[in-house]
């Protein structure tokens, strides 16, 4: 009986230590603690990955690595689809996703965010000798290309009379411009010009005209209130500590504003 009773005990505590693996979420170990990262990595100079299409990098990668190590924990970044980042961070398969997200009204009703961590806003990308298009207004009865999920695709449709080409990425939308398949691009201001800087593109050009001023932040699960204030501690002591403007003058070549 004392033999059974034994073996009966052991089980049980092999199924709760399994259990309690399965819901280790960003713990591997009683000293390491991991937060499992989403981002979707074509969003220069945001994220990207290296020529090896191994390592990540970007403003939002060196940004979250400096939260990680704030935060003590271990930063693992997976690539994800930019419109399946929400729907990751509901099925608990990341803890954060930090990808030039915008903070609105519509996300907030899903996920939490950060506080803001960069302000940004739209601008417009068109042939270099385009003089049809100078304005936001300009885009009436024009084809403009959009990455999907994204601000740029949700504004552009406001505007009205556009023909909206979706892709699912913003080289994507550079491609199609080239190819003469678009009249024009909106994206993110500083993606715009950070593809005419990188790439050395001549025959395009950045309008100076801005359509919304937008900040991004860093999306949470609406579970995670507790990691959403420890994101929050570490977004502060970056700032006080002068390794954000560290980080913003590595990517954009100035000081942050």
């Amino acid at each position: 009986m004392s033999k059974k009773f034994l073996v009966l005990c052991m089980a049980a505590l092999m199924a709760l230590t399994a259990l309690a693996a399965g819901c280790g979420g960003t713990q591997k170990s009683s000293d390491e603690k991991v937060l499992k990262v989403g981002t979707n990595a074509d969003f220069a100079p945001f994220e990207f990955q290296d020529e090896n299409g191994k390592e990540y990098q970007g403003f939002d990668m060196d940004l979250i690595r400096a939260v990680g190590e704030e935060m003590g924990y271990k930063v693992e970044i997976s690539n994800v689809n930019f419109d399946g980042l929400i729907p990751a961070l509901e099925a608990g398969n990341i803890d954060v996703a930090v990808s030039g997200m915008t903070i609105n009204d519509e996300r907030k009703q899903k996920v939490l965010f950060s506080d803001p961590y960069y302000k940004s806003g739209l601008s417009i990308v068109v042939a270099k000798d385009n003089t049809a298009i100078n304005k936001f207004e300009d885009l009436k009865g024009k084809k403009v290309a959009v990455q999907i999920g994204t601000t740029s695709a949700a504004e552009v449709n406001k505007i009205g009379g556009v023909e909206v080409k979706e892709f699912n990425s913003s080289a994507d939308t550079f491609m199609e411009l080239r190819a003469k398949g678009v009249d024009a691009v909106v994206n993110d201001r500083p993606v715009n010009d950070n593809y005419i800087l990188k790439s050395g593109e001549t025959n395009v050009k950045a309008l100076p005209d801005l359509l919304t001023s937008e900040d991004y932040g860093i999306a949470l699960s609406k579970q995670n209130g507790e990691l959403q204030k420890k994101v929050n501690d570490a977004l502060k002591k970056l700032h006080e500590n002068g390794k954000y403007d560290e980080i913003f003058a590595k990517w954009f070549g100035t000081a942050s504003k």
